[in-house]
């Protein structure tokens, strides 16, 4: 029988895939809900803390800040360091493969945003650098 699911904050776990200088705590998913095409979660960063390269293989994400002034760095197409300055309230939608970065490195109070997903579970594929390649972590 199809139902709703609540997930109380203080529900939602720290057992889904990680990278250093992020914590990421998973809501909704095939195996808290039983989604089938959906992961939502929310992402904090430290005071002062960048987190490793990282991309987020086959799916497409989506982020919504919730509080904090989060920066994504990414390299575009001609090989360009790209930094997108965030503040609450802003989206920002990452595609498939990109590697990226989530930085909070210039503020004094901790980075919040929510992530959706088009996976059922949090793919995860850390990086040695915005070029290089990773290995995949669920």
């Amino acid at each position: 029988m199809e139902r709703l699911h609540h997930v109380p904050a203080d529900a939602c776990t720290g057992g889904t895939a990680q990278t250093a200088g992020m914590s990421r705590f998973a809501a909704l998913s095939g195996d808290l809900v039983g989604s089938r095409a959906l992961f939502m979660g929310r992402t904090h960063v430290a005071p002062g803390a960048t987190s490793g390269p990282h991309h987020h293989g086959h799916s497409e994400t989506g982020i919504y800040v919730v509080s904090g002034t989060p920066a994504f760095l990414y390299r575009d197409e001609d090989g360009q360091d790209v930094r997108i300055e965030t503040r609450p309230g802003d989206f920002v939608y990452v595609p498939p493969h990109v590697p990226h970065i989530e930085s909070n490195e210039h503020s004094d109070d901790e980075a919040v945003v929510v992530i959706a997903r088009t996976t059922q579970e949090a793919i995860v594929v850390n990086l040695e650098s915005l070029a290089g390649a990773g290995s995949a972590t669920d």
